[in-house]
């Protein structure tokens, strides 16, 4: 993208403040994983650093899972500019005693909008250790939620709550999306 996308302002906000209000607005505890712990000082949030580098997104849902206080973590991008309150709410409603609460697109699984239970740390341990990094290596025998296109689709962002930004292409399909 050529620079940090959680800094990109999107209708005269930072993707990152946009996402950070909406977590605090549902969760007591948010924690930002990253590499770069310097560049948000400015932010009011618990910042962590993986806990061994070159592993990835799943070593970062391993780390928020290590640090986390809660017997499961919301794992969110911080890329993703059309996230619902609502239907991050009704994951969390329908958490229960799952393993993995999960969207499931045309496109596939969508891992990093999903809810993790802690008691998965062994499992994706194990992968991280065989350096086996696919996030969804760990979900078979998981006690997972899935949630269909049918769920998401009567939520108001349907599935372009999973759009999010890799590329410089990416922000003309932004401006398609928000008209």
């Amino acid at each position: 993208m050529g620079a940090n996308k959680a800094f990109l302002s999107i209708n005269g906000e930072r993707l990152i403040d946009r996402t950070l209000r909406l977590c605090r607005s549902l969760f007591e505890e948010t924690i930002l994983v990253t590499q770069t712990p310097l560049t948000y000082l400015d932010l009011d949030v618990c910042i962590v650093t993986d806990l061994k580098a070159g592993k990835g997104p799943l070593m970062g849902i391993y780390t928020g899972l290590f640090y986390a206080s809660t017997s499961h973590v919301f794992v969110l991008a911080c890329d993703m500019p059309f996230l619902d309150y609502d239907f991050m709410k009704y994951m969390m409603d329908v958490t229960s005693d799952n393993d993995i609460v999960v969207p499931h697109t045309p496109g596939g699984f969508e891992p990093l909008h999903a809810i993790y239970a802690r008691r998965l740390m062994g499992p994706i341990k194990r992968l991280l250790d065989e350096n086996l990094l696919k996030i969804t290596g760990f979900f078979p025998g998981a006690k997972k939620k899935v949630i269909g296109v049918d769920e998401i689709a009567r939520f108001n962002g349907g599935e372009k709550m999973f759009f999010n930004l890799n590329r410089p292409e990416d922000l003309k399909e932004l401006e398609r999306f928000s008209s």
